[in-house]
């Protein structure tokens, strides 16, 4: 791409940009430069860099990112014996003298990162995909997981479950869905789930409105705490689809998160014959796996997809267990259903570390 013009939506320089609004880590942005200058940082990549991320973004982004990137940067043009844009060591400068160290990360401190997720081309022409090349989901998040705010971090699991949704739009259109949510036993998370909603311009509310034709789009921001919500709370609800991401870290938690999945399952009838084990194996008469039709289809079934990262077996043997007892179905559709990759800039983003579940329940044993 050395000779080529440098244009935003250009794959490589839209990879660049979309890891840089991110907020990815900045040697994940130097190596996406170094693409866009065919292996070297040149001057018009500088330029770009400029023009299209730290000029256009420098008022809404977060500034002692932007000043270890320009720190970064400004190395690596220097290393490679290259002459490095006046505008970048004069920001720099600036940041240096207006920023002291203490003051880089401040306890509890949160910023918004836009995350891109990137259709691919010929996408448009599926009937069921998006029109738009790019949705770009601006997210308020924080940077200290590690003092307590895990429920408002950006983590593996919900970027998948984010892919699934976006590469079967079918199968959530029209439908009622509930996303279950483990926010360590605070509020803090409901209040940022509830910004981001804003901060993407959807209409919510926090009562427990009654479903209707007048309030299909509504997006509802409840506190509902697993271990306290009672079956009629949760029978209101009415999900066709409940969503969870990263909710089976905590073997404390598991025995209400099966209690509410199964409250919400065993609603309607189950229509699959015979059981399925984590692998994603029947054990019906023909012994065959299902097809995808037959685990993405919901119109008569509730359904849930949880993504997970599997940190400890026992937990997740755990799960299963508890699952088992409750006549829920958990299958492992991580090989079979594979979302497509919308994020392939995020080089932070692991995806092959999470599994993705389907579950339903099984009215008929």
């Amino acid at each position: 791409m050395a000779n080529e013009a440098l244009h935003p939506t250009a794959p490589l320089c839209l990879h660049l940009v979309s890891a840089f609004l991110a907020m990815e880590p900045t040697d994940s942005l130097i190596t996406l430069a170094r693409k866009c200058g065919g292996g070297v940082i040149t001057e018009r990549v500088q330029i770009f860099i400029w023009e299209n991320c730290i000029s256009k973004y420098a008022t809404r982004g977060y500034a002692p990112y932007l000043k270890k990137f320009l720190k970064r940067l400004i190395t690596e043009v220097e290393s490679n014996n290259g002459v490095v844009l006046d505008e970048l060591y004069e920001k720099y400068a600036y940041y240096i003298t207006s920023l002291k160290d203490d003051n880089m990360v401040k306890r509890n401190s949160r910023v918004c990162k836009c995350i891109s997720f990137l259709f691919p081309d010929g996408c448009s022409e599926a009937p069921s995909c998006p029109s738009v090349v790019k949705l770009m989901v601006p997210l308020q998040c924080s940077l200290n997981i590690l003092e307590g705010d895990t429920g408002c971090a950006i983590w593996p699991s919900s970027l998948l479950l984010s892919e699934f949704v976006l590469s079967f739009p079918e199968v959530f259109s029209n439908k009622s869905c509930f996303e279950a949510i483990l926010s360590d036993g605070d509020l803090s998370s409901l209040d940022n789930l509830k910004n981001n909603l804003e901060l993407n311009q959807l209409n919510i509310t926090s009562d427990m409105l009654e479903r209707s034709t007048q309030v299909q789009t509504l997006v509802k921001c409840i506190y509902l705490p697993w271990e306290s919500a009672s079956e009629s709370e949760l029978q209101d609800l009415k999900p066709d689809i409940i969503l969870g991401a990263d909710v089976i870290y905590d073997p404390a938690c598991l025995p209400h998160l099966i209690r509410l999945l199964t409250i919400i399952l065993r609603k309607k009838p189950f229509s699959h014959q015979g059981k399925v084990n984590s692998n994603g194996q029947s054990n019906a008469a023909t012994g065959a796996p299902y097809a995808i039709s037959s685990f993405l289809e919901s119109e008569t079934t509730p359904v849930a997809y949880i993504a997970s990262v599997i940190r400890n077996m026992d937990t997740f043997s755990y799960f299963l267990k508890l699952a088992d007892q409750a006549n829920l179905h958990v299958l492992d559709i991580t090989d079979t259903v594979k979302p497509v990759n919308m994020l392939p800039y995020m080089q932070s983003y692991d995806r092959t570390s999470v599994r993705l579940f389907s579950l339903s329940y099984n009215c008929l044993s």
